[in-house]
């Protein structure tokens, strides 16, 4: 199982926010959320949208902490990225 995990850089709703997602499968990352008690509704497409606050326990659970551009690397190499333009 590999679920990765960016840094919480990205602000809404006053809070950060990090982002996690599977470079193998989108099976094992809703298997992955689910088991971590994420609600579907933080789902887009791609990606679980995360607040900063479960960074900490997402990463105790298995996610894999990296960088933006290597996040974005492996998720484009997995075939799973949805580019933004595909996003309505």
């Amino acid at each position: 199982m590999t679920v990765l995990i960016d840094q919480p850089i990205w602000p809404a709703h006053n809070t950060l926010w990090a982002h996690i997602v599977s470079d193998e499968s989108l099976e094992e990352l809703h298997d992955f959320a689910a088991a971590a008690g994420i609600p579907r509704r933080g789902f887009d497409r791609d990606h679980y949208d995360v607040p900063a606050a479960r960074w900490h326990d997402l990463v105790v659970l298995g996610a894999q902490p990296v960088g933006v551009r290597e996040f974005v690397r492996r998720l484009e190499a997995s075939g799973l990225r949805v580019p933004q333009r595909d996003r309505h």
